[in-house]
């Protein structure tokens, strides 16, 4: 049943959207960089640790390779597909926090994609909202960095108009709800140096409600080099900055976990899916920090988990977690 205009879940989520506006308008700018000297979760059952521990007697030579990503942290994925999202958030707050780290999240569940065909009603709007809205009540007062939709900005132009304002908006209600909690830092993703240039990438932004973020995410699941992504990031934010005396100073944090070789070259891009799944030939980029160096990048994240597969392409089949994937990343990495 379609819920109408003015029902009680719609005001619930209305009211709670407003009241997330104001907060989050108020303490942004006075919120510091919680990544700096932040302890980083280090899972110890993760798919590179399981991974490790059952090479440790027949290919000891390769568990040891594997330390290098079974020993780093890494963000938390949460989806449409995480069920109970409330409870599943929470107990990973409390399993993380109770081991004195900082979480880090991604939230992705955006409707709508790129057909034609493709239209976001009330009911999905509501949907999303009522997740959102989950999301920020599993983690409640604690102290939590989230990644807010990789690549939902970055294909905005392939929507129709309409579809465009929806996103955006629903964009807007993201970030207003997360910022609101007290402890939560939000960083809205803004794609990679390779895919929108830097003054359409800062207005999509904007028009996504960043004022109230922290700042933006880079090259989350991607391959471009740390120098391209500082640059790129530094050129938004400069952009954003003109826009704006409020969107000055923009930060940025930057998943550094597969491009310590940078993207494959173009030349060897034999069909458009390489361009962006299980790159062959990559590398481990820099570990995760929040210690970079550089004034606007709060943080190098291993955001994308070394070794899970993009999907069935370039010799993976449907399988999650790609060990081989993973061991030619730790056998390429610079350390």
């Amino acid at each position: 049943m379609l819920l109408k205009k003015g029902s009680a879940v719609t005001v619930a989520v209305a009211t709670a959207l407003a009241l997330g506006a104001q907060a989050g308008s108020a303490r942004v700018a006075a919120q510091g960089n919680s990544l700096a000297n932040a302890t980083l979760f280090v899972d110890p059952y993760s798919d590179a640790r399981r991974q490790a521990d059952a090479w440790n007697q027949s290919r000891p030579a390769d568990a040891q390779l594997l330390e290098k990503i079974a020993s780093q942290p890494t963000a938390d994925w949460f989806t449409g597909g995480s069920g109970d999202i409330e409870a599943a958030v929470r107990s990973r707050v409390e399993q993380i926090t109770a081991a004195g780290a900082l979480p880090v999240f991604v939230a992705t569940n955006m409707p709508g994609d790129c057909r034609k065909s493709s239209r976001v009603g009330t009911r999905a709007q509501l949907a999303y909202r009522r997740w959102i809205s989950a999301v920020a009540r599993g983690i409640g007062g604690n102290a939590a960095v989230v990644i807010l939709e990789p690549n939902a900005l970055a294909r905005l132009v392939c929507l129709s108009p309409r579809e465009q304002n929806v996103r955006l908006r629903l964009l807007r209600d993201a970030v207003n709800l997360l910022a609101a909690r007290p402890n939560v830092t939000v960083y809205l993703d803004g794609g990679h140096s390779a895919w929108r240039p830097a003054r359409e990438m800062a207005t999509m932004l904007w028009r996504a409600g960043v004022r109230r973020a922290r700042g933006f995410s880079l090259n989350v699941g991607n391959y471009g080099y740390t120098t391209h992504e500082i640059r790129y990031g530094k050129a938004i934010s400069g952009r954003l900055a003109r826009m704006s005396r409020t969107l000055r100073g923009k930060r940025f944090i930057i998943d550094t976990s597969r491009n310590g070789l940078g993207p494959l070259p173009y030349a060897q891009q034999k069909k458009p899916v390489d361009a962006w799944c299980n790159q062959s030939g990559r590398a481990l980029g820099p570990r995760p920090t929040g210690r970079t160096g550089q004034p606007l990048v709060d943080a190098f994240l291993w955001i994308k988990h070394p070794g899970d597969s993009d999907g069935p392409c370039n010799g993976a089949g449907r399988r999650h977690w790609w060990p081989e994937y993973a061991l030619g990343l730790a056998q390429r990495a610079a350390y």
